[in-house]
């Protein structure tokens, strides 16, 4: 028998009943948001709205929030995504009823030996584990770490200075990267090793093997952080060490650098509290109320958390609007942080919002960049201390200044986390009192 181009009528017909059946499949949920009365943008099939992340996350969130207001919703892929600024809302979604209602994140299943880590774990299984890792960071314990930290923070200035002492650019990220992988690998299980001056350690570069992934990497979806011998939670502290806290250590050297009179300011409260360049002691470092405020702007500017999740549990009133049972709740933080009606002037870098006089009338659910509730960064007071320490230590020595090779103003990368689409380069010049 020859072969055929030409089908039968039934033939035809099943075929469109079958692409019909899959259109109406893949747009089945896309009317969920006009129901509930909630604005957004136009998702297409099987797509939804995952499309304008081609522009990155942060940019997409930046222009929902300036076109549809405090609320919109979003699909990824047929997943209905509700997006909330509203900070009454928030408050309601993360804290009073994060317990009974809102208490786990969206879940991709794609975690590997991640999936009892605290910030994946889900339920029960999370309440136990965060129990258990929250005496670790109490402030007797972080003032126990000090010293620890201390020796690796004189390892990054000393790292630093041969850089500086040959007038070369510093690429910021690797040296602020090690010193966070050598206090958490220090702190968390007893490793000391020296990552800043030995970067071929075994133990360094399996971690950055495994860390070294973004949203669509298949590394990550693949191996799944397979290493058997480390457990979950290590996995996540080192993570947060080497990526989130090394990030927002350079975006804070960066905005210092091209605001010198902030860090000319920051510099002789350095100098005040520790004159001479006496060594830094925990209880005085915790004290220095400009300090948390240049920490707590550059952190406005370049949160660490630039989208929070949650997914209802059960089908909820609140505010008058009806969140049905598995919709997926998204906090932007990152438009929330810049949005001139709470913050004038938003992309300048001024540390005096959060000063003693002005902190106190910031509403706490329009700037989290930790989180909130109790499902908040559970390491924030860790990375607090490492940050302001390395920042104290290498302001007592140099100053930090732009230089040709410094990209301004910085272009963010479109992957899932945030940085800098291009390493951040400036120049270190001796600071002296």
């Amino acid at each position: 028998m020859g072969f055929s181009l030409f089908f039968s009528a039934e033939t035809w017909t099943l075929l469109v009943a079958l692409i019909t059946l899959i259109f109406v499949y893949s747009c089945w949920p896309y009317g969920i948001f006009k129901k509930m009365g909630v604005p957004g943008p136009q998702p297409v099939p099987f797509f939804g709205t995952m499309l304008a992340y081609r522009k990155g996350f942060i940019g997409f969130d930046q222009d929902c929030f300036n076109k549809y207001g405090k609320i919109w919703g979003i699909f990824d892929g047929r997943q209905p995504v509700l997006c909330v600024t509203d900070p009454s809302m928030i408050k309601a979604i993360l804290i009073k009823e994060c317990y009974s209602l809102f208490t786990n994140r969206r879940n991709f299943r794609l975690n590997g030996q991640l999936y009892d880590a605290v910030s994946i774990a889900e339920d029960d299984q999370w309440k136990r584990i965060r129990s258990v890792l929250s005496p670790s960071f109490t402030s007797g314990r972080l003032k126990e770490m000090f010293d620890i930290m201390k020796h690796h923070s004189a390892n990054l200035t000393s790292s630093m200075k041969k850089k500086a002492d040959k007038d070369e650019p510093l690429e910021l990220k690797e040296f602020f990267g090690p010193y966070s992988m050598d206090v958490v690998a220090s702190t968390a299980f007893s490793v000391d090793i020296d990552s800043l001056n030995n970067p071929s350690d075994p133990f360094v570069t399996n971690i950055k093997k495994m860390l070294k992934f973004d949203l669509f990497n298949p590394l990550f979806l693949i191996v799944g952080l397979n290493d058997h011998e480390i457990l979950s939670q290590a996995m996540i502290f080192l993570f947060a060490g080497y990526e989130t806290t090394s990030s927002s250590l350079t975006f804070l050297a960066y905005n210092l650098a091209t605001n010198p009179h902030v860090m000319k300011k920051l510099q002789e409260e350095v100098d005040s509290t520790f004159p001479n360049k006496a060594p830094v002691e925990y209880q005085a470092l915790m004290q220095m109320d400009y300090l948390d405020s240049v920490i707590n702007e550059s952190l406005r500017l370049y949160p660490i958390a630039a989208r929070l999740e949650r997914v209802a549990k059960a089908t909820v009133e609140i505010n008058g609007l009806v969140i049905p049972k598995g919709m997926v709740i998204l906090v932007p933080t990152w438009p929330m942080h810049r949005d001139p009606n709470l913050w004038p002037e938003p992309e300048e870098f001024k540390p005096e919002r959060f000063s003693k006089e002005n902190k106190e009338a910031i509403d706490p659910y329009m700037y989290m960049p930790f989180g909130a509730g109790p499902r908040n960064c559970i390491g924030m007071r860790f990375a607090l201390v490492m940050m302001k320490l390395a920042l104290v230590e290498i302001l007592q020595k140099f100053s930090f200044s732009v230089c040709k090779e410094t990209e301004i103003p910085l272009e963010m990368d479109i992957q899932g986390l945030l940085m800098p689409k291009r390493p951040i380069k400036l120049k270190l010049v001796p600071h002296s009192e």
